[in-house]
């Protein structure tokens, strides 16, 4: 098949690699840019064309003239997009004589739109996956090619359960790629009115409230942890990030709960965590970060700054 792919992160990383090794000819790869503001923690997609000598096009909008009549001269069969950030216009995807397709973190029509990944665990969910389906001018709308499941557990992060997806993404892609360019792979409908749909993520969607019951606020954490911007709460004026944490009732040896105590109060300091009254139960809170400081486990931080039993995080 020849083909142009639009592709950033790992799972872009890894969907070109797979293109490649299948024999398809890429005629051209559009990525982004690293921000310089974002923890970079994936292999790079521009690095990956360039050893293969694919031209590469980075942050160079693909919906502006030039770039559409790259493409038409391109003629490609297939347009991939492989967690690329922007749209793509109805006639950039009309370029594909034989379909444009989007690789999408989840198991749709369930959680359309940004975050996938970040919202699964927010709403603690246990289980997502990864879809296959072709693009149309509504996102995440189109027929789907494949899906493969992936399980969540208490112990996923953001992180975990992207390489998770990844390596679902990867297998799938491996399986799939070759019916696509026989003809021969599946379309099934994308019922959208069995789905939902979620829109992006902002930092200041980290902010914890701890009236919230402590399972949900232990989903927050773990879905903005590193390498997103993080959960937080404020003490002294300064936010205080909460990296790592677990409800009591799911640790042993567990604080027991709280009794008439306010949400936001600390409840017990012990060697490794601060425990925090929330509305729902009390959560132990494991490795924080207060403004600038160094992260650190929350039990020496509390001690190292006087914080003990009755201190109110607001």
């Amino acid at each position: 098949m020849r083909a142009v792919v639009f592709a950033y992160s790992d799972v872009g990383y890894l969907g070109l690699q797979v293109l490649l090794e299948l024999g398809a000819e890429v005629a051209a790869v559009f990525t982004h840019a690293d921000d310089p503001h974002e923890e970079i923690w994936f292999r790079s997609v521009a690095g990956l064309a360039a050893r293969h000598g694919v031209p590469v096009f980075t942050d160079e909008h693909p919906n502006t003239p030039a770039s559409l009549a790259r493409l038409h001269g391109w003629a490609p069969e297939f347009l991939f997009s492989f967690y690329y950030r922007r749209m793509l216009a109805s006639a950039v995807l009309q370029t594909a004589t034989r379909g444009a397709l989007n690789l999408h973190g989840s198991l749709l029509p369930k959680y359309r739109g940004r975050s996938p990944t970040n919202w699964v665990l927010v709403n603690g969910e246990c289980e997502t996956g990864v879809t296959l389906h072709y693009m149309v001018a509504k996102p995440d709308a189109g027929d789907i090619v494949a899906q493969r499941r992936v399980p969540i557990t208490d112990d996923d992060t953001a992180i975990t359960l992207y390489r998770k997806q990844a390596a679902a993404a990867e297998a799938m892609l491996r399986e799939v790629l070759p019916l696509l360019d026989a003809g021969t792979a599946p379309r099934l409908p994308n019922d959208l009115a069995a789905g939902s749909y979620f829109g992006g993520r902002k930092p200041a969607d980290g902010a914890i409230d701890w009236s919230a019951e402590a399972r949900a606020i232990f989903n927050l954490v773990r879905a903005v942890t590193h390498p997103y911007p993080g959960a937080f709460a404020q003490w002294q004026g300064r936010p205080l990030f909460v990296w790592q944490s677990r409800p009591a009732g799911l640790e042993a040896g567990a604080t027991a709960e709280g009794r008439a105590t306010a949400a936001g109060v600390v409840v017990d300091v012990d060697e490794a965590a601060m425990v925090v009254q929330t509305g729902g139960g009390t959560l132990r809170l494991l490795s924080i970060q207060w403004g600038d400081e160094a992260e650190m486990p929350a039990g020496a931080w509390a001690r190292a700054h006087g914080v003990t039993k009755g201190t109110v995080l607001a």
